[in-house]
């Protein structure tokens, strides 16, 4: 098996976006569903609709932006990723993680990803936000499949702290500062794109998860295979199927998002700047 990744198009983003924005920032982020509104937040922004990237995907889900915005939150400059792809939507591993390791190219060394997520943990209630310590790749897929590239990393990742314990502090520590309620948890990744079944949902909790979704765990991946640190976050929009007893819908992932979006902005401002110097 060939390798999947092919390292022409991923230069030829990358030089693009240094061609138009300047040099890579410190930090970067990932905004899942209904979660662009932290993009607003950002002082003096550039905003880059994906489709005028050389080779990036477009995303066709409700809800991501599709548009990469630089800008800064204080003096402290930060990329974000407004929308992602994903594998349900028919596109191959390395398209959903093209746009990651474009940033990881173009030379930012630090991401937080983050999603909408189910609940899993039965204490758990919407518009709760997780900060992500582990996870569980179900969706049988990985993005490091092929014959390894040695320009990307080594061929066997070590994922033992695959969320980078110096930037989970600083997270810890932001969401006491701000007054954010923060949970700590196990992600675990589905491929979707239909939501879990009760029996899943129950398995799920024996195998360890606290939350469930259909995206972050290739994108983790991919980056810490090129050496890039990760931090995780996720903001419970609905309870797992079963829990309540009442059918899951994404117009209710996005309204509960909507909810959070004042914690995540008041988190996002405070904890960045900080991941971006540890």
């Amino acid at each position: 098996m060939k390798s999947n990744v092919d390292i022409s198009q991923l230069k030829a983003s990358a030089d693009w976006l240094k061609a138009k924005l300047g040099a890579a920032p410190p930090i970067g982020v990932v905004l899942g569903s209904g979660l662009g509104a932290f993009g607003d937040a950002l002082l003096e922004p550039q905003s880059v609709g994906y489709a005028d990237i050389p080779n990036a995907p477009v995303s066709s889900v409700q809800g991501h932006a599709g548009k990469l915005i630089f800008g800064k939150i204080e003096n402290t400059p930060i990329v974000a990723l407004s929308g992602r792809v994903h594998a349900y939507e028919g596109h191959p591993m390395e398209r959903v993680v093209h746009m990651v390791r474009t940033l990881a190219l173009w030379g930012v060394p630090r991401i937080l990803l983050t999603n909408a997520a189910g609940a899993v943990n039965t204490a758990y209630r919407p518009a709760d936000l997780m900060l992500i310590v582990d996870h569980l790749n179900l969706s049988w897929i990985n993005p490091l499949m092929g014959t390894n590239d040695d320009a990307f990393g080594q061929r066997f990742v070590d994922l033992t702290r695959a969320y980078d314990p110096a930037l989970i502090d600083v997270m810890r520590n932001a969401a006491t500062q701000s007054g954010v309620t923060l949970r700590e948890g196990v992600y675990a990744q589905l491929m979707g794109p239909n939501y879990e079944t009760p029996a899943e949902i129950r398995m799920l909790r024996v195998l360890g998860a606290d939350a469930v979704g259909m995206s972050t765990v290739p994108e983790t991946t991919a980056l810490r295979h090129m050496g890039v640190r990760v931090a995780g976050l996720s903001c419970i929009t609905n309870m797992g199927a079963g829990i309540l007893g009442e059918p899951l819908s994404h117009s209710e992932v996005k309204t509960v998002a909507d909810q959070a979006a004042g914690s995540i902005i008041k988190l996002l401002k405070l904890a960045l700047p900080r991941m971006a110097e540890a």
